[in-house]
């Protein structure tokens, strides 16, 4: 059995994550245990108890989803590894996947995600921007829709292109706005604004980038034990060099997840797809990605559990 690890980003956090799994098991206690350590805050509680808006916060909500995925990997890691032929992530979820693959430790990937949580919060106060999902097709590509509402109102790009029918475009508020009325003339079914701190993956996160090289710089990395597909190229990364330099770039970048994904089915074409952290975004796009894509999400004790006997 052919499996590839994939990891979710941002928007999948929500309060009692991984509570059950530290109940459970006490390698996933260990991990939350680090993760606290290493940041010097009760991360754990706020995944386990809440407040939601104070888990959604860009800072907190990075380094509680890579705890959550990185915690689900250390109690199926035994078993699952010799199947394991790659992993990708959805932007902040590629961090995870690197650190799946032995490239990057739990406690220097907490500290480098939670960094780049505060450097994009901090960003997002001093160029303030939005992001938006555009759900339909498009007579006029979104590219094209967004360089006129950047003429018209304001800098947008898209940001992350999830499916043929899924985009999520980044930039100034203006710009976003515009590009979504365009959108909808072109025949998007909807629009709607995401509820996020600033324009992420768009070129106004660009004063987070001093910060994010500083921070990936002083991260120590080795070669990745198995490929880590790129959201910046789509292909796969194989070593440490690659993984600083696409993770940094990653920031100001669209997430090209459509074509990864597809990429990664095109080399691994039975493989069995395993979401590792809350929710099942991921498994629900690929669906629509990759035709009879074998998908398991695998977030809960009893998820967790299922997938322990599907693979031994």
């Amino acid at each position: 059995m052919d499996i590839v690890l994939l990891f979710p980003g941002q928007g999948s956090q929500k309060p009692g994550m991984g509570k059950d799994l530290a109940e459970a098991f006490p390698v996933a206690r260990g991990v939350f245990g680090e993760v606290d350590a290493a940041l010097g805050v009760d991360l754990s509680r706020l995944c386990f108890e809440g407040p939601a808006d104070e888990l959604t916060a860009t800072k907190n909500a990075q380094p509680a989803l890579f705890a959550h995925g990185a915690a689900v990997w250390a109690i199926t890691k035994e078993v699952l590894y010799p199947h394991v032929r790659a992993a990708a992530g959805h932007s902040l979820g590629e961090f995870t996947a690197y650190h799946a693959a032995d490239a990057i430790s739990l406690p220097g990937a907490a500290r480098l995600v939670r960094r780049r949580g505060e450097l994009m919060f901090e960003t997002g106060r001093a160029r303030p921007g939005t992001m938006a999902a555009i759900l339909g097709a498009t007579t006029t590509p979104i590219a094209d829709l967004c360089a006129r509402a950047s003429k018209e109102a304001g800098l947008v790009v898209p940001a992350n292109y999830n499916t043929d029918e899924q985009t999520v475009i980044s930039g100034e508020i203006a710009g976003v706005e515009r590009a979504m009325e365009l959108a909808k003339e072109a025949g998007a079914k909807r629009a709607v604004k995401l509820p996020v701190s600033g324009a992420f993956h768009s070129p106004l996160m660009e004063p987070a980038v001093v910060g994010l090289t500083n921070a990936i710089a002083t991260s120590a990395f080795t070669d990745p034990n198995f490929p880590v597909f790129s959201n910046v190229t789509t292909d796969a990364s194989t070593t440490a060099v690659d993984a600083k330099d696409l993770l940094l770039k990653q920031l100001t970048s669209p997430v090209r997840w459509s074509t990864e994904i597809r990429n990664i089915a095109a080399h691994f074409p039975d493989a069995l797809y395993v979401e590792m952290g809350p929710g099942n975004v991921l498994s629900g796009l690929m669906g629509r990605l990759v035709k009879g894509a074998r998908t398991f999400a695998c977030g809960t004790r009893a998820e967790t559990e299922k997938l322990l006997k599907m693979v031994a």
